[in-house]
């Protein structure tokens, strides 16, 4: 297997887009309760973190059926390094009160399209 930054110098020469985000991959380690109970803490701190272009995305995931919530959830990070991103992920009330869990990979964005379209007249904004 290449490098990290062998492979994103490779992928950015052969013309993709290289940019580099951080995912983390949260899952419920504790009981629902306290999930739920650090909840509001949580998405204060997703709120501040997106205030400061720090969060790309964020949110919960499916079970595997796509039937059910359990709770887990992906976030994505603006950050400068591997460690700035596992400091942001350590700081999340839901990761410091035990109630979950991460793991945190490096995500090197090089296909893909995002639209927008904002209504100026309704001030509504869509993301397709």
């Amino acid at each position: 297997m290449p490098a990290w930054n062998d492979y994103k110098k490779e992928a950015k020469d052969r013309g993709c887009l290289a940019h580099e985000l951080y995912v983390v991959d949260t899952v419920v380690a504790s009981s629902p309760e306290l999930v739920k109970a650090t909840l509001m803490e949580h998405l204060a701190y997703q709120q501040e973190m997106e205030t400061q272009g720090k969060l790309a995305f964020a949110g919960p995931v499916s079970d595997e059926s796509g039937e059910l919530m359990q709770g887990n959830g992906l976030i994505i990070y603006k950050a400068s390094s591997l460690e700035e991103a596992r400091e942001f992920a350590e700081n999340d009330p839901m990761h410091q009160s035990g109630a979950r869990t991460y793991t945190l990979r490096r995500w090197l964005i090089n296909e893909g399209s995002l639209s927008i379209n904002v209504g100026l007249s309704t001030g509504k904004i869509s993301l397709s």
